[in-house]
């Protein structure tokens, strides 16, 4: 049996997975729309637009250029719901926020001198832009994963990292959101929480102003790509806090590092500071209701169990990094992950859009899986600790055909009427 062992090390896990993004991605290279894929359509229409509307048409609050690049490229949906005027203002304010066009900048400027090249018009919606931004998806969850590896090889062995890393890539429904769906927020926060993991461990291994920095800047940027992942503040803060003795030396670190501390507050505020200048301009004011609202008391746990979106259900994967809550053992990252995980889930089931529109399983949950691997690690470990490495090869491959297939039908719009998961339901 020793064949089984380490079959793929995580590096060459890596490159598994960056074959499959990029080989899915070709798999719906086309919809049929003007630019063979419009990538940038409603919600993501919605991320997207500051980039057109800051770099080619300088006009962020009156969108005057909005109606003649709707009726070519068709990207609002029918309704221009991506902006509204604030309480009666006179000017247009995005509903969404400017984190992941941040992130986006540099393919779509690449894309922006591209174009003209190419004989495509620089207008911020032909191919080379469609192009860059579904590029880019990949690029940045690429690069979250590579820090992923690293995150996981501080505390697992090389073999439990590269077989989490590929139950994540192929068994969970996160590739619909990288190499279909790039253009969405997902593929862009994902890489966020990665770093997140890596500036906790490094700042509790060696404190230095400038990870502390960082770390505040990473989770203002989070912030103001999607406001419910300001949560992800509680990585570091509980990090290190899994018994009551590293818990006293973890908040006498802080004690002792206060100034850092003052410098990680700063960096978050930078970080959201393009968004606080956006609506001053747009609004008059610094901070504005959106309309998003949340059920806190009475979530909708249809969005973990149910037939429409069940995260349990269609990415069963996700009941192991749940059990792997009871596994970590002594790790420093315990309590960091099942408080973030445990409250992440519930605001998200708590939406009032509950089924979060157009979604393969609960897709408001991908971004943080860099978070939910180390719970999934310890999963894994325990089993391979008992020697149980082909259940989890087979389990692996059971799970992959289950999740391609429903992507396949999902894609082709029929996933409710022919999953057969909802047998159970019928």
């Amino acid at each position: 049996m020793r064949v089984f062992t380490n079959l793929i090390s995580s590096s060459g896990s890596l490159i598994i997975v960056l074959s499959l993004f990029i080989s899915y991605r070709f798999v719906h290279i086309h919809n049929n729309s003007q630019n063979g894929y419009n990538a940038t359509t409603w919600d993501a229409l919605g991320y997207y637009m500051y980039l057109p509307s800051v770099f080619i048409y300088h006009d962020v609050r009156e969108l005057k250029w909005m109606p003649q690049i709707d009726s070519t490229y068709h990207v609002t949906g029918g309704k221009m719901y991506q902006a509204f005027k604030y309480r009666g203002n006179e000017f247009y304010t995005n509903k969404y926020l400017c984190g992941v066009a941040i992130i986006q900048a540099p393919f779509f400027i690449a894309a922006h001198y591209i174009a003209p090249i190419l004989n495509e018009p620089q207008d911020g919606f032909s191919s080379p832009y469609q192009y860059a931004i579904l590029l880019a998806a990949i690029f940045w969850s690429f690069l979250g994963f590579v820090i992923l590896r690293k995150v996981l090889l501080k505390y697992f062995s090389d073999n439990v990292t590269s077989i989490t890393i590929l139950f994540i890539a192929f068994t969970s429904n996160l590739i619909q959101y990288i190499s279909v769906d790039g253009a969405m927020s997902h593929a862009f926060i994902f890489p966020l929480y990665a770093i997140i993991l890596w500036l906790t461990i490094s700042w509790h291994n060696r404190p230095k102003s400038s990870i502390a920095f960082f770390i505040g800047f990473i989770i203002g940027l989070a912030t103001i790509s999607r406001p419910t992942e300001f949560i992800m503040i509680l990585i570091p803060l509980f990090w290190n806090t899994h018994s009551k003795e590293f818990k006293y030396l973890k908040w006498q670190t802080v004690v002792k590092n206060k100034f850092q501390v003052l410098l990680s507050l700063a960096g978050g505020i930078i970080g959201i500071l393009p968004q606080l200048i956006y609506w001053k301009y747009t609004t008059g004011k610094l901070i504005i209701d959106v309309g998003s609202k949340w059920f806190l008391l009475t979530p909708w746990f249809r969005g973990l169990f149910g037939p429409e979106i069940g995260w349990f259900i269609y990415t069963p994967v996700a009941i192991l990094m749940v059990l792997g809550f009871f596994f970590m053992k002594d790790q420093p990252f315990k309590k960091s992950v099942i408080i973030f995980c445990l409250i992440n889930i519930w605001i998200i089931i708590s939406w009032f859009d509950w089924t979060f529109g157009a979604t393969y399983s609960s897709r408001a949950l991908t971004q943080s899986y860099p978070i939910f691997a180390l719970s999934l690690a310890s999963f894994i470990n325990i089993m391979v600790e008992k020697k149980k490495q082909i259940f989890l090869y087979i389990l692996l491959g059971l799970l992959t055909l289950l999740n391609f297939y429903q992507l396949s039908i999902y894609n082709q719009g029929i996933l409710k009427n022919f999953s057969p998961l909802l047998a159970f339901f019928k």
